[in-house]
């Protein structure tokens, strides 16, 4: 309590701008640690689908409608609380978002009806999206502009990992305890993450924006409709997140029928396969921090397109799932990384403002693919969903290579 009364009262003060320097390693772990353990909660969902549909009566073709509640909630964090990162003392923020986060993820976890369960995973999408795009964009701000892309990539690379590790996690706990006590373990995790960042945390910020709430809110209007680099970046991130959003809400699906019909645990465990994808999210930061931001979009698309083939062949090989799994999760995050790095360079007085902005994108993107995913499945089957997929990435593609004049920045001098 101690320690949240002196945030309290810093966030009542004027900060003093900190030079931005490197990160110490601790530091950037911590953040790391904290974003990943954050983002978790937006996934630990998808490969319970058929648990949670089971209990509540939820046909396979809604059943994607709980990752989209969690997508709804994603969006009214990035477009209402991460801006605020701009506007008060980002410690503060994070703290409270995390402690918020514990208390959701217990409501859930007792979640009596359907409408319960969907409201509580948008609380569980705001609170921690909120989490998550505050810690980047508070690491980002830190940051020399040297060093940004590759800090962004280190915190992504954590992202990554909370992302990979919700899956395995959840599908553990459920075939222990049952889907419920995902949420229960969740809770207590966030709880010991609120109190390493309020003890270890350095409150170092810059000065927070000048300007009220709804002034703040009106800029980032004013960002979607003129920054040209957001706009472009932003679609592709959209497009790239849909097709990763049809892929992991949908495999849960066939992987609980014939001929496997595994359990959660291993259904879980095939998110570990595609934990390349994390080493490749801090690699390209640093290739986006040389300009070589569009040549790491450009390879990345294609690996996502290439993604496809063997992810089809789901119904003969789980080996070759998951050498598809890798290639998508490479690409995606690859992407991902990329587009961060270069959004941070046009006006870096607004970090926080831009990755609202971009991850509004992000949350349409996933959110939009699970329920085309889930219904297309229910349609189709297996097959329909992975040309979904393909379409998607063929998409992105062309829409990158039509707007590459248009989305290129230059990379940041060299001041190390």
């Amino acid at each position: 309590m101690a320690n949240m009364r002196r945030l309290l009262a810093s966030n009542m003060s004027t900060e003093t701008p900190t030079p931005a320097l490197p990160l110490p390693r601790t530091t950037l772990f911590l953040m790391a640690a904290c974003a990943a353990t954050s983002v978790a909660n937006v996934y630990y969902a998808q490969p319970l689908l058929d648990a949670v549909g089971g209990e509540f009566g939820i046909s396979t073709a809604a059943v994607g409608g709980v990752i989209s509640a969690t997508q709804l909630g994603c969006a009214l964090a990035l477009a209402f609380v991460v801006p605020l990162g701009d506007l008060m003392n980002r410690k503060l923020l994070l703290c409270l978002e995390l402690a918020l986060l514990a208390l959701v993820l217990l409501a859930v976890s007792i979640s009596p009806t359907p409408l319960a369960m969907l409201a509580g995973m948008v609380g569980l999408g705001l609170l921690g999206t909120a989490a998550t795009q505050g810690t980047i964009a508070y690491a980002a701000t830190l940051s020399s502009p040297a060093t940004r892309g590759s800090t962004v990539g280190a915190i992504q690379s954590g992202v990554l990992v909370g992302v990979l590790g919700a899956r395995s996690l959840a599908g553990f706990v459920a075939d222990l305890a049952g889907w419920r006590a995902v949420f229960v373990v969740s809770a207590v995790i966030a709880a010991g993450m609120l109190a390493l960042m309020m003890k270890m945390l350095p409150a170092l910020a810059v000065a927070p924006a000048r300007l009220g709430y709804p002034a703040l809110l009106m800029s980032m209007v004013r960002l979607l409709a003129t920054e040209r680099v957001l706009q472009v970046r932003g679609m592709l991130g959209l497009l790239i997140f849909a097709a990763l959003g049809a892929f992991w809400s949908a495999v849960a699906l066939p992987l609980r029928e014939p001929p496997y019909q595994l359990p959660y645990t291993a259904i879980g465990m095939f998110g570990l396969v595609g934990i390349a994808g994390a080493l490749t999210a801090s690699r390209a930061g640093r290739w986006a921090d040389k300009g070589h931001g569009q040549r790491t979009s450009m390879y990345a698309l294609l690996c996502m397109m290439a993604a496809w083939a063997p992810l089809a062949m789901l119904p003969q090989s789980l080996w070759i799932l998951g050498a598809g799994i890798v290639l998508l999760d490479m690409g995606g995050q690859a992407v991902h990384v990329t587009n961060q790095t270069m959004i941070f360079k046009t006006r870096p007085e607004m970090h926080s403002r831009l990755v609202g902005c971009y991850m509004l994108f992000y949350a349409a993107g996933l959110g939009l693919g699970a329920i085309t995913a889930t219904t297309v499945f229910a349609r189709v089957g297996w097959s329909g969903v992975c040309w979904l997929g393909f379409g998607i990435s063929a998409a992105a593609l062309a829409f990158w290579r039509l707007t590459l004049r248009a989305a290129t920045v230059p990379a940041a001098p060299n001041t190390a």
